[in-house]
């Protein structure tokens, strides 16, 4: 019968109750990103053959400002159409019009996606130092096969992260400049 020392089982668990965590943050971060792009635009269609947004009351959205560099596209109803439209407190506050903010680029991630990832790391992280010191410690073949195992894995998960992290893709736009 294969018999793991007590701290190597905790240890092991306690990893991966982390490695859970992080997991459990990336869905919510990537849920919560998603839901706040839609979230601006619930109610408006967008028509790519015309490059256009129409809103519920028929109104078109134009592009009024492109930026290619950052992938943002800004669409803009007219002022006038916006300012005589019932529907127009629960729509925008603006007196130039609705607009709608569509970016581009695939990977863009603001702030708090970059904050969730900075969580994601910092816990897998701090689980493969744990278990990198419970493998020095470990006294059985076993435990040490199993134990270094889940420390390959861990560090597998850690640099798909970093690699698919907004921080890589600004560290290689910086090296690309300097």
């Amino acid at each position: 019968m294969l018999r793991l020392p007590l701290e190597c089982m905790l240890m092991v668990a306690y990893a991966v109750v982390l490695a859970l965590m992080a997991f459990l943050l990336e869905w919510a971060s990537h849920h919560a990103h998603r839901r706040a792009q839609s979230a601006s635009t619930v109610g408006f269609t967008y028509h790519p053959s015309q490059d256009i947004w129409k809103c519920p009351r028929d109104q078109h959205l134009f592009p009024v400002f492109s930026d290619v560099a950052k992938g943002v596209v800004v669409y803009r109803a007219t002022a006038a159409a916006c300012n005589i439209c019932p529907s127009k407190p629960a729509c925008t506050d603006s007196s130039h019009g609705r607009e709608i903010e569509q970016r581009t680029l695939g990977e863009v991630e603001h702030g708090m996606t970059r904050f969730h990832r900075g969580l994601s790391l910092t816990l897998l992280t701090l689980a493969s130092l744990m278990l990198l010191v419970e493998l020095f410690r470990a006294g059985g073949t076993y435990a040490k096969v199993l134990l270094a195992s889940m420390l390959v894995v861990f560090c597998v998960l850690i640099q798909r992260l970093f690699r698919t992290s907004s921080w890589t893709d600004g560290l290689r736009a910086h090296r690309q400049t300097s």
